[in-house]
């Protein structure tokens, strides 16, 4: 007879398992978050790549080469990168110290500045920007028309300008 507990806790992984993966319409949450509310095209451009959208827009990481995992990317994300060009899109990112254990006033003193974000973003929408990061660009590697396809969910006119890539 099999052990009660040890069902259950295959169960639990199971289930645990199945709530990490993202359904599709959060995936296309995630993504309307990254064009548009976020406007992280901007700088990292539409397929995360680093090819910004605007020219007057700081040069933005290629995140399909990121090595960053889920609490990586939550934590740039909500907390920017103090220096660089990454604004922390945490409307109380540095209000109180939860990033870095700073506050503004911490930053200013140690010369650090953050660029203003285009919006901020509630923890869930950060949750579902990641999940479309990890899902969509991370580890994705170069866009190629296959890709860009998988990305946009369907052959759209933008993936005209890639190659087939028939090494894959």
């Amino acid at each position: 007879m099999s052990n009660p507990f040890v069902c259950l806790a295959a169960l639990l992984l199971v289930s645990a398992a199945r709530a990490q993966v993202p359904d599709a319409s959060d995936l296309a949450e995630g993504m309307r978050l990254y064009l548009q509310k976020g406007n992280c095209q901007a700088c990292h451009g539409w397929a995360g790549d680093g090819r910004k959208m605007d020219s007057q827009m700081p040069d933005g990481a290629n995140l399909r080469e990121s090595k960053l995992g889920r609490e990586g990317l939550v934590l740039t994300i909500k907390c920017g990168r103090p220096g660089r060009s990454m604004p922390a899109f945490d409307k109380f990112a540095y209000s109180d110290g939860r990033c870095y254990s700073m506050t503004l006033a911490e930053l200013k003193a140690r010369g650090l500045s953050l660029p203003d974000p285009p919006a901020t973003l509630q923890q869930r929408e950060i949750e579902l920007l990641v999940d479309f990061l990890l899902a969509r660009v991370v580890g994705g590697g170069p866009m190629d028309r296959a890709r860009c396809a998988e990305y946009w969910g369907a052959e759209v006119e933008a993936c005209a300008q890639f190659r087939e890539n028939t090494n894959r």
